[in-house]
């Protein structure tokens, strides 16, 4: 029984249309055949077999690049854009969320500074409430 190999993730799996590439791959090597052989045809008398050869490559790399990389699923043209976008626009974020235990915190420092100012809270709290008299009433009830 031959052995066939199954990927665990199925979403890395892509289509083949042609000659075991993607429409994507035959887009670009398409493009870079569109560019270089001119290029060769038309400068190999002028300039030489192997200057003309190596203008056709410099000239193709960067449509093999973009038909082949990819990294963390995303193709090089999308990896570029986000690139140039983080340099390019502003850094500052338009929309910034409010920090309720920050505004909390200062309303409770706020609050405990008038508390100190008006005579504080330790003196006030004495006056009012005897601590001793309120426990003695409910012993008495208990114990009845």
């Amino acid at each position: 029984m031959p052995y066939v190999p199954v990927p665990k993730d199925l979403t890395k799996v892509k289509t083949k249309l042609a000659f075991n590439l993607t429409k994507r791959q035959l887009i670009c090597f398409s493009l870079a055949a569109l560019v270089g052989l001119p290029v060769y045809f038309l400068t190999r008398g002028a300039i030489g077999n192997s200057a003309a050869v190596l203008l056709m490559i410099g000239l193709m790399m960067p449509f093999f690049f973009f038909a082949m990389y990819e990294r963390d699923g995303q193709p090089a043209e999308k990896l570029l854009k986000n690139r140039l976008r983080h340099k390019l626009w502003p850094k500052k974020r338009p929309y910034r969320t409010e920090n309720l235990y920050k505004s909390m915190s200062k309303k409770e420092v706020t609050r405990i500074a008038k508390n100190q100012t008006a005579g504080g809270p330790g003196k006030t709290s004495a006056k009012k409430h005897q601590a001793g008299k309120k426990d003695q009433g409910r012993r008495k009830d208990k114990r009845k």
